[in-house]
């Protein structure tokens, strides 16, 4: 990546993928489906309940689910600022901090991961104030330029 924005960038889509691919590992792993299997052959859940958010499913899998949503709810405007810059050679607008706009998304991702205790939450939501923060700064840099 001949940029941190550049770098950024593919750090947020590689991001989004990791969860993605963790998701559907622990999705089709034989563990989880002989727990469905196990689950339906009980009478414990129908064959055609299992909801694709894992609202039915373990705490675990229903927040990495949800944190790979907010990935990709994110990404269309974080990436598309950063497309966007590199696309018109502005990245000097972008590039300070964008290794900033990657962390805070990745910590915002782990924290979701790992809990969701009152600490956890209010540390999730600084970390997505910062991508709002480094967001807006790049949106009034990139109308500037």
């Amino acid at each position: 990546m001949n940029t941190p924005s550049a770098f950024a960038l593919a750090g947020l889509l590689g991001w989004t993928l990791l969860l993605l691919v963790l998701m559907e590992m622990l999705r089709v792993s034989w563990v989880m489906e002989m727990l469905r299997v196990s689950w339906v052959l009980r009478g414990g859940v129908a064959a055609n309940e299992f909801r694709p958010d894992n609202a039915n499913l373990s705490p675990f899998m229903q927040r990495l689910a949800r944190a790979h949503a907010n990935c990709i709810e994110g990404l269309p405007l974080f990436g598309g600022l950063l497309l966007l810059a590199i696309a018109t050679q502005h990245t000097a607008v972008t590039d300070t901090l964008a290794p900033w706009m990657l962390a805070a998304r990745v910590v915002q991702s782990s924290v979701h991961l790992a809990s969701i205790s009152v600490p956890a939450v209010n540390l999730r939501f600084a970390a997505f104030c910062v991508q709002l923060v480094i967001a807006t700064r790049w949106t009034w840099g990139l109308l500037a330029s």
